[in-house]
C-alpha cells in the first residue's frame, strides 16, 4: 500500500513537472491573477475560490486533459531504484539489439553522403529559398533527379533484423513451449491469449453496437447510428478527453471524427502552435537535409502511387518535411527503447561538445513513413492542425512500430502474438503455409509496420484506428488480431497455395475487407 501511494506521488511529481513547462501552465497562472480582480473571490477562501472559478470557466477540464494525455504516454511502472535506460526498455539483450540496428541505420545514411557526396545539412542560396517558398503549396509538381537515393531501410530489412532476436538466457533452456514455437520470432515475450484479449476489448463484443457494422445500409440507424451519434455530440460539446476516447471504442461517426481525434489527442490550434508551424517551414525553407530527398523519394515511391492518397502529396510533403526539424519530437525518446542519431560539425568527429541529433528530430524516414500521415490528410486540411495530429499520432503510437523493445504494442510483442494465435486457432494453415516456405509473418510483417495504412480501404483504416486510439493500444487492433483474422477469412485459398508468391497473390489486396466485422468474428466467435 505505501509502495502504490509512493508510485502515484512520483508519478503526480512527474507530471506537475512536465506541465510546469507548458504553454497552459502560463495561461492557468495568467488566468489565476486575472481572477483575483473578480467579486467573487475571497482572501479567507481564496485557494477554495480560484479552484472554482477554474471550474466554472472550463480551465479545470483542460488540465484534466493535458494530464490525461500525459497520463497516456507515461512510461510502464519499473523499480524506483531501476537505471534510466531501464525506463526506456528493460531486457538487455533488447537494447543492444536496438542499439546495432541504429549503427546500422546510421551507417546506411553516411554511405549514401559519401557516395553522392551530398552534406547532410547546408544552408540553401536566397535564390533556392524564395523559390521554395513560392512553390511550397505546389511541390508535388517538382520532380527532383532521386535516382540516386534509395531508401535507408525496408520493413523486410527490419524483419530479419527481428527474425535473429534472441534472449541469450534462453539459448539452452529446456521451455519446451518456447521450443516448439515454430513462428519467426523466437523471443519469450508474454503476449495475451483470445480469452485475455476479449476482456480487454470488451466493447467490441458482438452485444455492443459498432461503427462499422449497425451503420451499414441494411441497418435502420434508428436502432444505433442516431443514438450513437447523438452522444457523440455530447462528448465534444463536454470537451472531456477521457470521455472521447471511451466513446471511439465503438467507432467515431465521420462528421465527427476530425474533433474526437483533436480532443483525445488534446489537440487545440492555438495561436501559438501555428506559430511553431510556421517558424518549422521557415526552417524547412531556409536548410536542406540530406533525409528531404528520402522523404520526397518515400512519397513518390508510396502515396503518389496510391489511388486513396495521390491527392495528398503536397500536404504530405509539407508535413514531413516540417516533422524531420522539430525538436520537440525527441521528448519521446524518454520512453522509446531508441536513441536520436548524432552527427557531428565538420572536423570535429567524436568530440560531444560538437555533436548533434541529425535530423533533428532524431526519426529517420525508412520505405513507407509518409503513409504514416496519408490517412490523417482526410479528416485535417489546414496543414498546422494536420501536423499536430500526426507528431501526437507518431510519438504515443508510430513509433513503436520501426523500433525494438518489450513493450506490449512494440513491433516484436505484436509479431509474435500475430503467429501465436495463428498456432493456436489455425495450426493447419500455420503449418500449411509454414511447409511450403511461405511463413505468414513475411507477408503480414508490412501491414503490421504500417498500421495498415496503404492496405485497407480509407474507411475501414479510420475506423481501426477509431479503435487504436480508443484504447490508446497499438497492441492488437494494429497488428495482431486483425492480422490473424484476414489470414483466417482467406484460410480456404491459403489452403490450396503452394508457394510464397501465390500466398502472397491471396493477400495482395486487402482493400475490400471490413474490418470490424473480421475483429469480432476472430475474437468473439472463435472458439476458446
Amino acid at each position: 500500500m505505501l509502495q502504490e501511494e509512493s508510485d502515484l506521488s512520483l508519478i503526480i511529481a512527474q507530471i506537475v513537472q512536465k506541465l510546469k513547462g507548458s504553454n497552459l501552465y502560463a495561461q492557468l497562472e495568467r488566468q489565476a491573477w486575472a481572477s483575483l480582480q473578480r467579486p467573487e473571490i475571497k482572501l479567507e477562501s481564496l485557494k477554495e475560490d480560484i479552484k472554482e472559478f477554474f471550474k466554472i470557466s472550463g480551465w479545470e477540464k483542460k488540465l484534466q486533459n493535458a494530464v490525461y494525455s500525459e497520463l497516456s504516454v507515461f512510461p510502464l511502472p519499473s523499480h524506483p531504484a531501476a537505471p534510466p535506460e531501464h525506463l526506456k526498455e528493460p531486457l538487455v539483450y533488447m537494447r543492444k539489439a536496438q542499439g546495432s540496428w541504429e549503427k546500422r541505420i546510421l551507417k546506411s545514411l553516411n554511405s549514401m553522403c559519401t557516395e553522392l557526396s551530398i552534406p547532410l545539412a547546408r544552408k540553401r542560396p536566397v535564390g533556392e529559398q524564395k523559390e521554395l517558398l513560392n512553390k511550397w503549396n505546389e511541390m508535388g509538381t517538382d520532380e527532383p533527379d532521386l535516382s540516386l537515393f534509395r531508401p535507408v531501410y525496408a520493413p523486410k530489412d527490419f524483419l530479419e533484423v527481428l527474425i535473429n532476436l534472441r534472449n541469450p538466457n534462453y539459448e539452452n533452456g529446456d521451455s519446451l513451449s518456447f521450443r516448439t514455437h515454430l513462428g519467426l520470432i523466437q523471443v519469450p515475450l508474454k503476449v495475451k491469449d483470445i480469452p485475455e484479449l476479449k476482456e480487454f476489448f470488451v466493447e467490441l463484443g458482438l452485444t455492443t453496437g459498432q461503427l462499422g457494422i449497425d451503420d451499414s445500409t441494411q441497418v435502420p440507424p434508428e436502432l444505433f447510428e442516431n443514438e450513437h451519434v447523438r452522444i457523440g455530440q455530447k462528448v465534444l460539446a463536454e470537451q472531456d478527453s477521457a470521455a472521447a476516447q471511451q466513446y471511439v471504442r465503438q467507432g467515431s461517426p465521420t462528421a465527427l471524427r476530425a474533433e474526437l481525434w483533436a480532443l483525445i489527442l488534446n489537440i487545440s490550434s492555438q495561436p501559438e502552435d501555428i506559430l511553431y508551424y510556421e517558424q518549422l517551414k521557415t526552417n524547412v525553407i531556409q536548410h536542406d537535409l540530406l533525409v528531404d530527398s528520402l522523404i520526397y523519394k518515400d512519397v513518390k515511391l508510396t502515396a503518389s502511387n496510391d489511388d486513396y492518397y495521390f491527392v495528398f502529396e503536397d500536404y504530405l510533403y509539407q508535413v514531413l518535411l516540417c516533422f524531420s526539424r522539430d525538436t520537440s519530437v525527441l521528448g519521446h525518446f524518454a520512453y522509446s527503447s531508441a536513441s536520436p542519431p548524432k552527427s557531428y560539425i565538420r572536423g570535429k568527429l567524436g568530440l560531444e561538445e560538437y555533436a548533434v541529433f541529425y535530423p533533428p528530430n532524431g526519426v529517420i524516414p525508412f520505405h513507407g513513413f509518409s503513409m504514416y500521415v496519408a490517412p490523417l490528410c482526410f479528416l485535417y486540411h489546414e496543414p498546422s492542425k494536420l501536423y499536430q495530429i500526426f507528431r501526437e499520432m507518431y510519438v504515443r503510437f508510430f513509433f513503436r512500430l520501426h523500433s525494438i523493445s518489450s513493450h506490449p504494442s512494440g513491433i516484436v510483442s505484436l509479431c509474435l502474438l500475430f503467429e501465436t494465435l495463428l498456432q493456436t486457432y489455425l495450426p493447419q494453415l500455420f503449418y500449411h503455409l509454414r511447409e511450403i516456405g511461405a511463413q505468414p509473418l513475411r507477408i503480414s510483417f508490412k501491414w503490421m509496420v504500417r498500421a495498415f495504412s496503404g492496405y485497407l480501404a480509407t474507411d475501414q483504416l479510420l475506423l481501426l484506428w477509431d479503435r487504436i486510439l480508443g484504447y490508446n493500444s497499438l497492441e492488437i487492433l494494429a497488428g495482431k488480431i486483425l492480422a490473424a483474422a484476414v489470414f483466417a477469412f482467406r484460410a480456404v485459398n491459403l489452403m490450396e497455395v503452394t508457394s510464397l508468391a501465390a500466398a502472397e497473390a491471396v493477400l495482395a489486396d486487402l482493400s475490400t475487407l471490413k474490418v470490424m466485422p473480421l475483429l469480432q468474428i476472430f475474437l468473439f466467435a472463435t472458439v476458446t
